[in-house]
C-alpha cells in the first residue's frame, strides 16, 4: 500500500466534492487539519477513515465512517454540512452561516 500525504488527501477531498456537487470547507487551515487526519488514518488503516470519529481498524466495521461517510447527505440536508464540517452543501456554503457542532448520527453500538 502506497502511503498517503495531506496533499493526496486534499486531492481526494477535491475530487469527492466535485463528483458529489459539495463544497469543501473554505477555511483552509481547518481543511488542512482534516486532510492531515485523513492521511494519517489512511496510512494506519488503509482507507480514508473520518478523522472526527474513532474507528475500529476493520474496514467492515468502519465502512459507514469511511470518507465520505454514510451520514454526509442526511447531515447536509438537516444542518448544511457533515459531522466534521469538511463537506458543505452548496446552499449552506452560499448562506454564510457558521459551521456548528451537530449530533452524531452513527449508532452508539458502532461508536
Amino acid at each position: 500500500m502506497k502511503e498517503k500525504n495531506p496533499d493526496d488527501a486534499a486531492l481526494f477531498v477535491q475530487k469527492v466534492s466535485q463528483k458529489q456537487g459539495w463544497v469543501p470547507n473554505p477555511d483552509t487551515e481547518f481543511r488542512k487539519k482534516i486532510e492531515e487526519g485523513l492521511a494519517v488514518n489512511y496510512n494506519r488503516f488503509g482507507y480514508f477513515l473520518c478523522p472526527c470519529r474513532d474507528g475500529d481498524g476493520s474496514r467492515e466495521i468502519d465502512k459507514d465512517i469511511i470518507c465520505p461517510c454514510d451520514y454526509v447527505r442526511p447531515d447536509q440536508q438537516e444542518y448544511g454540512h457533515c459531522f466534521c464540517g469538511l463537506f458543505l452543501s452548496p446552499e449552506f456554503a452560499k448562506s454564510g452561516e457558521e459551521i456548528r457542532t451537530i449530533p452524531e448520527r452513527r449508532p452508539e453500538e458502532l461508536q
